[in-house]
């Protein structure tokens, strides 16, 4: 099983909008919006910060509750296979590619879905993955159960689960990505 990390090539990976100040977090989304109005990224609502930070919160809570191993505040984000959907959000797009086997297990957890309708009081489908937080045996039972996301749905027609989120709370590996 490979992680995936998509991002633009002019700014580099895994480069953190939570690690920055809510301000300047604020700031590099509305320069976004002005120089690349047509991205993925330029599309979120005005409250997309905020969101954010709660839901960050409530996985690293969720997280350490299961036994997780937090070194980073605010986790880095990858997703289990490629997504052909994600890989449309920058224009390019470039991507990271990292085995699961090169992360402590005990610093992943996953959503199957991303985190924010996963955890989002608007999604009321009642699908058994909402609100939950997985570790990785147990995202290995959904994945046996369900199939990737990416599979069945990536043009996103039965729900807005599109890919499983990984949620990355060390910076090893990912510190050799780090331009």
């Amino acid at each position: 099983m490979d992680l995936y990390h998509y991002y633009d090539p002019a700014i580099g990976p895994f480069k953190n909008l939570s690690d920055l100040p809510l301000t300047e977090a604020t700031e590099v989304l509305k320069t976004v919006k002005a120089n690349k109005p047509d991205s993925q990224c330029a599309k979120r609502q005005a409250s997309y910060m905020e969101d954010r930070l709660h839901f960050e919160e409530l996985l690293r809570n969720k997280f350490l509750e299961k036994g997780g191993l937090v070194e980073r505040h605010v986790p880095h984000y990858m997703v289990i296979e490629h997504s052909p959907w994600l890989s449309t959000w920058f224009k390019p797009c470039a991507h990271v590619m990292i085995p699961i086997e090169a992360f402590d297990l005990k610093t992943v957890s996953f959503t199957y879905g991303d985190s924010h309708p996963t955890f989002s009081n608007r999604v009321t489908d009642g699908k058994e993955y909402r609100k939950t937080l997985y570790l990785y045996e147990e995202i290995l039972g959904l994945i046996d159960k369900y199939g990737l996301p990416q599979i069945w749905n990536d043009d996103g027609r039965f729900g807005p689960e599109r890919y499983i989120e990984a949620h990355i709370w060390s910076d090893v590996p990912i510190y050799q990505y780090f331009k």
